[in-house]
């Protein structure tokens, strides 16, 4: 059975188009979606599920819909904010989605397969899509999920501060916990975490950090279904609450329900935190293609 490809774009907005997570970063106009697909293709995965929002999804379908073609199968579900479930109601004035499992589990009548979750607006590298694919093609664990991770160096950016899940594992690359951090800066090879009263701790920059590049299996949904239940029961009516994967996941570690692999890619990861970031992206897209690892056209 092939891994399915689940891509979190529901905060990309109703102005399709003038934002990051389709900002043209290739030579032909490709967005780092466009990316995304064609390493999850050439990796193993037979289907993409896109999390978008109904309001866009003309525009998201003709976008997309005829460069995959024939590629691989595609199907989309929205992350809406009504999407709740039986005895809830949208309180008046809630405007920020739920959060990030929230939009995983509205995916759960799309796919019935081992997938992949990941950010819309983040590239993670053709190494990453097949280290995953091979974790989920051979764990025949359900309770079993993974992560990858990637060095904090390589996550930095030049032009300001990052937050950054840092990951805990044992000797058995398993996940104990993530460790979010704010503001963290760049400083020469390595970096450092400035707390809220200014005080700096060094951090090497080897560690290992979470880009919600995620394994799972559709077991998750279920224990979704019910977390998101009790998560309404308390934080329903707070203009801001989300509810975020993470979270679930360690929740599911702590119960012990669940074990989650963190799987080294070596792979480059890059993304567009500030605009000034663009250049920066396009020009590593552009040596990647000059080093042989994709297609100047990607598509054609």
């Amino acid at each position: 059975m092939k891994p399915t490809l689940l891509i979190l774009a529901a905060g990309m907005g109703s102005r399709f188009g003038g934002l990051k997570q389709v900002e043209p970063v290739g030579p032909c106009g490709e967005a780092i979606i466009d990316y995304t697909i064609y390493d999850a293709i050439r990796a193993g995965f037979g289907k993409v599920v896109f999390i978008i929002r109904e309001s866009f999804a003309d525009a998201f379908k003709e976008k997309f819909e005829s460069k995959l073609a024939g590629k691989i199968d595609i199907e989309y579900v929205y992350q809406e904010l009504d999407n709740l479930p039986k005895g809830f109601t949208l309180p008046e004035g809630r405007e920020k989605p739920w959060g990030t499992a929230h939009a995983i589990l509205v995916a759960k009548d799309a796919v019935k397969e081992p997938f992949c979750a990941l950010n819309a607006d983040d590239f993670y590298g053709k190494n990453s899509y097949q280290v995953l694919a091979d974790f989920l093609t051979t764990s025949k664990d359900d309770s079993e999920f993974s992560m990858v991770g990637y060095q904090l160096k390589n996550t930095l950016s030049d032009f300001g501060s990052v937050s950054r899940g840092i990951c805990d594992v044992n000797n058995n690359q398993q996940l104990v916990k993530i460790v979010e951090t704010t503001k963290i800066f760049k400083k020469g090879e390595a970096a450092i975490s400035v707390e809220e009263d200014g005080t700096e701790t060094p951090m090497t920059g080897n560690e290992s950090a979470s880009m919600n590049m995620w394994g799972f299996k559709p077991s998750i949904f279920e224990t979704l279904e019910t977390k998101f239940i009790d998560f309404l029961k308390t934080e329903i009516d707070l203009p801001k609450s989300e509810m975020y994967i993470p979270s679930v996941v360690f929740e599911m570690i702590e119960e012990q329900k669940a074990t989650v692999k963190v799987l080294q890619a070596n792979s480059p990861w890059f993304g567009v935190t500030y605009k000034e970031d663009k250049p920066i992206v396009v020009d590593k897209i552009k040596t990647l293609i000059e080093q042989g690892e994709y297609p100047e056209n990607l598509w054609g």
